[in-house]
């Protein structure tokens, strides 16, 4: 705190600006320099989304259970991998594509996953999706 050295031997009642100063100066650099920077150089023209309209028509999911054996049911029916593979060309073939929600137990080896995925990707399925249970 600052004293005065005059006769009057009170207190100081000016404030000191000088650190003030020196936090603006500083913030006023700092905006300086990152303003240019958030601003876009290159500028895109985005494409604009449509809504779903509540009218169109729901297309089924595909439903995929999997047990830990390794056994399928595509739909509630067991399938085997060429059976499979064939309605996922099927499915892949239709406009608009149906979803695949896969099921698997919590016991399933990540292989058999992986190969159902591969599987999915080669007969041109886009939309895969996982279906699990909420955490209690």
């Amino acid at each position: 705190m600052a004293m005065s050295t005059g006769n009057s031997g009170g207190p100081m009642s000016e404030i000191n600006v000088t650190p003030l100063v020196d936090v603006m100066l500083v913030l006023l650099i700092i905006f300086m320099i990152t303003a240019p920077l958030a601003s876009h150089r290159i500028t895109v023209k985005l494409p604009t989304a449509t809504p779903v309209k509540a009218d169109s028509k729901h297309i089924e999911p595909m439903d995929l259970a999997v047990q830990s054996d390794g056994t399928m049911y595509l739909d509630d029916r067991e399938v085997d991998d060429n059976q499979l593979k064939a309605a996922l060309a099927v499915a892949a073939a239709k406009s608009p594509q149906p979803e695949l929600q896969i099921r698997a137990d919590k016991q399933t080896e990540y292989k058999i996953v992986k190969k159902i995925l591969s599987d999915a990707k080669d007969q041109g399925m886009v939309h895969v999706d996982f279906i699990t249970t909420a955490k209690e």
